[in-house]
This record gives structure tokens, sequence and C-alpha cells, in this order.
């Protein structure tokens, strides 16, 4: 068996490569992806532009396809739909033209749209940002290329939340350093529920799903049910790590005033303020209610709670901090 992983030195990419060897060190894992800029084993590869890799036997292969531009607010509106729809376009013609039928896609939340009501596989996806609209295009590039021979062909679409856990780098590593320097407070509320999941369950999902026998198209949820607010993440974090709980809660309408302000000002000294984007302090006081239901109820239904996810993490930091 080939697992052919574009996205392949990413965050999640590296995580499912790891599991897969880990379960079958005698099997090839071949990874691409347009970042030069680590050093790793895998190939440069941009999926942007037609796909033809140097690898025996094809057809008894299985695509994870993860490559994506996806920071959003930090890219021009184009990135997105060239990365994410022309990539989705070059992975499925790669599939046809090798005989290979299972895919698993990794989508977004993004689709459902900003809203605060509880958002189901079935709810009618509405995204405003170039990024949801992308990832949305290409579930229906997907689909098209299963819908093709939907007897022998295999797609399984999941959603994630936001995605935690060692090398993350990202929204759960900026909240702990936050915690742990006592700069962090609640942005206009405490109750926010932000859909999240944990990078080894991620991995694993990917990886049940892509040997499923049925042909049908399966599209998941990924995250906690329920969902957790930001105050039972900052209590989770707090209570593993050691650092103190926040109790501040800042109005929103000052906040929004002071990040476009101190962001602004910034841009017009030329310097570049990380993580102090006017769309991204707007993005932390909408709820991301995404319901997880249908993968606790399925054979691929979480394995680590949220307390368990955050103390995995912490022990493999060496229980040094979370980054």
């Amino acid at each position: 068996m080939n697992y052919i992983i574009f996205g392949g030195s990413g965050f999640i990419g590296t995580h499912l490569a790891k599991l897969i060897a880990d379960k079958f060190p005698q099997e090839k894992i071949y990874k691409y992806d347009i970042n030069t800029k680590v050093s790793s084993d895998y190939e440069v590869l941009d999926v942007r532009k037609a796909i033809d890799p140097a690898i025996a036997d094809l057809s008894n292969s299985i695509i994870y396809n993860l490559a994506a531009v996806h920071t959003t607010p930090g890219h021009p509106d184009h990135e997105y739909f060239e990365t994410n729809i022309f990539g989705a376009e070059n992975v499925c013609n790669f599939a046809r033209k090798n005989g290979i039928n299972r895919i698993v896609f990794t989508s977004s939340i993004a689709p459902y749209g900003p809203s605060e009501e509880l958002k189901e596989e079935t709810t009618l996806p509405m995204p405003n940002s170039p990024y949801g609209i992308s990832k949305l295009t290409a579930e229906y590039i997907h689909k098209i290329w299963q819908a093709e021979d939907p007897v022998n062909r295999k797609l399984t679409i999941v959603r994630p939340g936001v995605v935690f856990g060692k090398s993350e780098g990202g929204n759960f590593t900026r909240l702990y350093g936050s915690l742990k320097k006592k700069m962090f407070f609640y942005p206009g509320r405490k109750d926010t529920i932000k859909a999240a999941v944990y990078v080894k369950d991620v991995a694993r999902v990917l990886y049940e799903t892509s040997i499923k026998t049925n042909s049908e198209v399966e599209t998941y949820n990924l995250s906690y049910y329920p969902a957790p607010t930001i105050e039972e993440i900052c209590t989770t974090i707090a209570d593993v790590t050691g650092v103190a709980k926040p109790k501040l809660v800042v109005p929103s309408g000052l906040l929004k005033k002071t990040a476009g302000a101190v962001y602004y000002a910034g841009r017009t000294l030329g310097k570049k303020i990380n993580g102090i984007h006017p769309d991204r302090v707007k993005k932390l006081m909408i709820s991301t209610n995404i319901s997880g239901k249908k993968l606790s109820e399925s054979p691929y239904k979480l394995q680590y709670s949220l307390k368990e996810a955050i103390e995995d993490w912490f022990k493999d930091c060496e229980k040094q901090g979370l980054s």
C-alpha cells in the first residue's frame, strides 16, 4: 500500500505520517509539500500544478489531501482560491489518471460561516471568507470525482475545528503563552464556544476513515461534543500546566478599537505585530459552535477528552510548557 500525503510537511501531515509509520513500518509513505523552509523527508511539490510523482503501482494507494492555504486573515484572497481549488482539481486528476480510488480530504469548519447557531454536517454551508468559499468549492470538486465511479471510489471529507497539539504553533500555543505571561483576557465574554480537536485524534480519524469499506461520501465535523467554551479551554490548560486562570473580561467594543488602532499604527510604521489584526480579534468573539455528535456516534469517535489531550501534549513537551 502507498500512503500519499499532500501537505505532508505540515502540522497534521507530520502527525499522520508518524501514525502510519508506527503502525506499518514496512509500508511506503510519500509526503509532498510546497514548503521548502523545513528540513524533512518529503518532496517539494506544488499542487497548483499538474501532479506526476514517480511512484510504482499507484493504483494501490490512498491519498490524503491536506495541502491548503489556510491562515486567515494572512494571505491575499487569490492565494486561497489558487491553492485550495487548483489543488483539489489536480489531486483529483492525479487520482483519475492513476486509478486511485480512495481520497481523504481535509476541509474546514470555515464553509459554515460565522454564526452562534449549532452547525451539523447537514447544515447549509454559508461561507463568507475567501478561505471558506475555496474550501467548500474544493469539497465539491472531490465529490464530483467520487460521483464519477460511486461503486469503487471512496471519499471522506473532514471539517476540523481548531487543531491543537505538539508543534502546532497556532491558536492554542499562543493562548498558552498569553496565559503563562498573565496577559490573557476574555474578549467580550467567557462563554464563546470554540470547536477544537487534538491532532493525534485527527491523524487517527484520517487514517481509519481511509480504510473504510463503504464507497459513499462521508463528511465529519472533527470537534469535541459538545464543543468547549473559551473559559473551559483556558481553565483546562491552567489546571494541567499550572499557570494562573484568567479572570478579566474586556468589553468587545474597547477591544476592537484597541486592536484596530494597534494594527494600523503598526502598518503605518512598517511593522507587523503578530496576532493583532482586527479580523482576528473579531473572530475571537464569535462562537464556532460545531457539532461533533455524528463523529462521537461513529466508529471513529475521539479517544482523547479535552483534558486528556492537554495532558498528553504537556507530557510530549516533557511538562515544560505547551509548544
